[in-house]
């Protein structure tokens, strides 16, 4: 099985949504670099980025959950 990085999270906040989103969903995922950050706390360095790759047939449907989540906001503005 071939994976694909398909978002890099900035914080513990996003990663946990992200794969609470992934794993509500049934979609498997490994994230690359998960417990790397908390060697070095704090600061944020270069080789640290934790990604969420999928298995390719799966890349399609997950750039769709993400574009909700980015579109959910404006939604919520329009009420």
């Amino acid at each position: 099985m071939t994976f694909t990085k398909i978002y890099e999270c900035h914080d513990e906040g996003e990663m946990s949504f992200i794969k609470s989103l992934l794993d509500g969903n049934g979609i498997t995922f490994v994230v690359e670099n998960e417990h790397f950050g908390s060697l070095y706390p704090g600061g944020s360095i270069p080789f640290n980025g934790r990604n969420i790759l999928v298995p390719e047939d799966d890349v399609d449907r997950v750039q769709i959950l993400l574009s909700r989540l980015r579109e959910a906001p404006e939604e919520n503005n329009a009420s």
